[in-house]
């Protein structure tokens, strides 16, 4: 099956399903099937110590897909690895043909020319409609809308995904991709019908067979609903939204006490931490982020291929919007 979209259009993929930025999560081992199942991964430059061990990571995805995909550059306090790094790690992605830059946190500006100038698209992941028509003028060529639902870093205003991708669609000529709050056709159905040209989703697809996360990191998320997440580092001006495990309260508690960010990476978000525990299985040793979207996936059968998951969520996207226009008449 294939979903025509501008996103589709311009990267020249299938489906309009790209895999979240997932930090310590987002490997090539796991992007690589979105990309061959008609969407496309994400690669997350956290992931890596260094630019050589990204390089490493580079030739492992055109390895293991031939299909285009992303990489995620954040550009927020507790991520990112200085102006000299990335542009070392953008380099790499231009000898690479990596298809596009997703940019999240600061204003990537000065990253922009490069990234043009290889032919890489570049995507702004931007929290409310100012931003996302800003980034537009100045050169994105696609727009992520991550709203108050969304596992990671949401919109610090408090408003829900679709309202700002509703408006952002309205304003933009650039594709408008809606994360938050998506695990299903449903879903995607939504985000098509109020203007979206597509959406990334991450927590849905931690529970599924290739994700890297533990079993019992996905048996956590079945066992747990959309009231089970949590908003932290709001102290350090870095909110995210989280599982509320252990690691979340101690978090929550030592914001309270007036904790500086050094200490709290130090002793609970660091990503040194979560990488350990997304292998040792230890859920409550580490902040896990997931989306509200956890609500709408709590059945063990539901942990499948991630292509399964995908192509049931256009096929039930098409049955959707073909239903509803079963209520209209004349």
């Amino acid at each position: 099956m294939k979903i025509k979209t501008k996103l589709t259009d311009i990267f020249g993929i299938d489906l309009p399903i790209i895999q979240g930025g997932m930090q310590w999560l987002a490997i090539p081992a796991f992007a690589s099937h979105f990309s061959n199942a008609g969407g496309m991964g994400t690669i997350n430059v956290t992931c890596y110590r260094c630019p050589e061990e990204f390089a490493d990571a580079i030739a492992e995805m055109n390895e293991l897909t031939k299909k285009p995909y992303l990489v995620n550059v954040s550009l927020l306090p507790d991520q990112t690895q200085g102006d000299e790094k990335i542009f070392k790690y953008l380099d790499i992605c231009a000898k690479g043909r990596v298809a596009g830059i997703e940019f999240a946190g600061a204003n990537p500006a000065i990253f922009m020319p490069l990234c043009k100038e290889a032919g890489m698209k570049i995507v702004h992941k931007s929290p409310n409609a100012k931003v996302a028509k800003s980034m537009e003028r100045k050169g994105a060529d696609a727009i992520t809308i991550a709203g108050y639902e969304v596992a990671g870093h949401p919109s610090q205003d408090g408003i829900g995904t679709f309202v700002i991708a509703n408006k952002v669609a309205s304003i933009c000529d650039c594709p408008v991709m809606a994360a938050g709050g998506v695990a299903d056709g449903k879903g995607l159905a939504a985000a098509l019908a109020l203007g979206a040209s597509g959406v990334v989703v991450g927590t849905r697809f931690v529970a599924t067979a290739e994700c890297p996360a533990s079993y019992n990191h996905k048996r956590w998320l079945l066992e747990h609903s959309e009231r089970d997440t949590i908003l932290i580092q709001k102290s350090i001006h870095n909110m995210m939204r989280v599982g509320n495990n252990m690691a979340a309260k101690l978090t929550c508690e030592m914001e309270a006490r007036g904790t500086d960010l050094e200490e709290l990476l130090n002793t609970v978000i660091s990503g040194a931490f979560s990488k350990a525990s997304y292998s040792d299985g230890n859920v409550d040793g580490s902040i896990y982020a997931l989306g509200q979207a956890m609500g709408l996936v709590n059945d063990p059968r539901d942990v499948k291929p991630v292509a399964e998951v995908m192509n049931e969520m256009a096929s039930d996207a098409k049955k959707i919007l073909e239903n509803l226009n079963t209520l209209f008449t004349d």
